[in-house]
Order: structure tokens, then sequence, then C-alpha cells
């Protein structure tokens, strides 16, 4: 047992109820992150020394693209858990797959979603695919830095049991002190990964397509698999192939493809003015 357990701080998942309607942090989680990542593209396509130039498009496009990217983001991430983690549930209960109040959200089938949706408008708008890419994976980390919060706030998905400090007893997690593996996820896919992204950004990484998408990819999967350690994999499924989770074994396909963009994009020229 560890010597200190910190007290979940227990929250209501909802915030307010005004009438029938109910706002809740997790709906909210995906509102600012959408919101606040808009803002944060709209700084960067503005600069043109990032880009090596104009960007490859405006802020108006973009500002269209901002419907498409929500819809494949939340599309694919219940397409995602619905298929990955509970297929079996939802088969039985088909009407509660819309019921995404609920949660149940899974990141790689949202990365998916957004995949798709930026090949589509791009291709659309005759736009360059892999530079909309980078734009979108750059602000990504927000979205999940706040979703990984809302999950903290929720009470769900928390850690293994624990017996360091910091360990917490959650409300659903049963009597044992447990890893706060959300705030740990909210830090490596979030904060880590926007300031590392930042960082490349900074000193040219958009002048070279594809190689934003790469390293959103690559480090993502490293920070997922490194914080899989420390999670409790989904009751339902438990521990897979090699003592894998799912999260993980979802992330070595991601990985692979993080590393073949890099390789891309490096080996062509940056763009230049």
């Amino acid at each position: 047992m560890p010597l200190l357990v910190i007290p979940y701080p227990t929250f209501d998942p909802v915030l307010i109820h005004i009438g029938p309607l109910a706002i809740r942090w997790y709906a909210l989680a995906y509102i600012f992150g959408i919101l606040i990542g808009w803002a944060y593209a709209r700084v960067l396509i503005r600069s043109e020394r990032l880009w090596g130039g104009k960007a490859p498009f405006t802020v108006v496009v973009f500002d269209d693209f901002v419907l498409w990217v929500t819809f494949g983001i939340i599309l694919g991430g219940r397409i995602g858990y619905v298929l990955f983690y509970n297929l079996p549930f939802f088969a039985a209960h088909p009407l509660e797959i819309f019921q995404l109040w609920q949660g149940g959200m899974s990141f790689h089938g949202g990365f998916t979603g957004c995949v798709l949706a930026v090949v589509l408008f791009a291709r659309k708008r005759g736009l360059s695919i892999l530079s909309l890419g980078d734009l979108t994976c750059a602000v990504g980390p927000i979205g999940l830095f706040l979703g990984r919060i809302a999950n903290f706030i929720n009470g769900e998905l928390w850690g293994r049991p624990a017996d360091v400090p910091w360990a917490m007893v959650f409300p659903t997690g049963g009597p044992i002190p447990r890893h706060p593996s959300q705030l740990y996820e909210a830090t490596l896919e979030g904060l880590v990964l926007f300031i590392a992204l930042a960082v490349m950004i900074r000193m040219g990484a958009l002048k070279r397509p594809g190689l934003i998408v790469g390293a959103f990819a690559t480090l993502y999967a490293i920070a997922r698999s490194t914080c899989e350690f420390f999670r409790e994999p989904d009751a339902q499924l438990g521990f897979l192939w090699g003592g894998a989770t799912m999260g993980q074994l979802l992330s070595i396909p991601l990985f692979i493809a993080g590393l073949a963009f890099i390789a891309y994009a490096m080996k062509h020229p940056a763009r230049s003015p």
C-alpha cells in the first residue's frame, strides 16, 4: 500500500443542466479542443516564415475544413470504439452506438476519420494533402489533452493498481489505489507532444510536407504505448496477444506509418519562397 493516497476529487460529469439538456465535461472537451485548435491553426497559416512562403491554403479554406474534420473525428472515434473495443456489446445493443454522451471514443478510430476528412477535403479543393495533414496534426494534441482531462473528471479509464504516493482511489475502480493514468496521458499525449511539434514547426518542419504527420504518429504511438503500461485494460478485452493491450497493438501500425511519412518528407527538398 502507498504511504499516501491522494483523495480523488469527485466531479459531477455534468457541468450544468439547462432544462432537459445536460452539458457534460466530456462534450466540452471536444468543443474547446476544436475551437482552440482552430484558433492555433489560423495563427500558423498566417505565418509565411513557417511555410517557406505563403501557406498552401488560406484561413478561409481552413475554416471550411473544420466542419469536415469535426465529423471525421467524432464518427471515426465512435466507430473505432465500437469495432475495436466493444463490438459484442454494441451488436446486442445497437441503439447505444448513438449515445455519445455516455463516452466511448477510440483515438485510433478518430485519427482514421481525421485522415479521411483531410484526404477527401484536400482532393475536393485541390490542396496539398500532406500540408493539410501537417496542420491538422499540429493542433491535434490540444484536443488530446482536454479529452484526457475529461476522462479524469469522469473518473474513467483509470490506471492499474499502484503503490506510488500519488495513487488515487477512483469511485468506479474499487477500493484499490490506482495510477491516475488519465493525467499521464494528458501530459505525454497532450502537453509533451504539443511542445515537441511546436518546436519542430519553429525549426521549419512545415516546409517539408508530411513531416509533422509522421512526427505526430510516431510520437503519439510511443506516448500511448508507454501510458498503456500504467492504464488498466478495458474489462471486456483485458490483455491480448503477448500481454499487450489493444491501445498498444493499434499503435504499432501507427508508429510504422509515422516513420514512413518522416522518411518521405526528409527525402524531398524543403519548400522555399
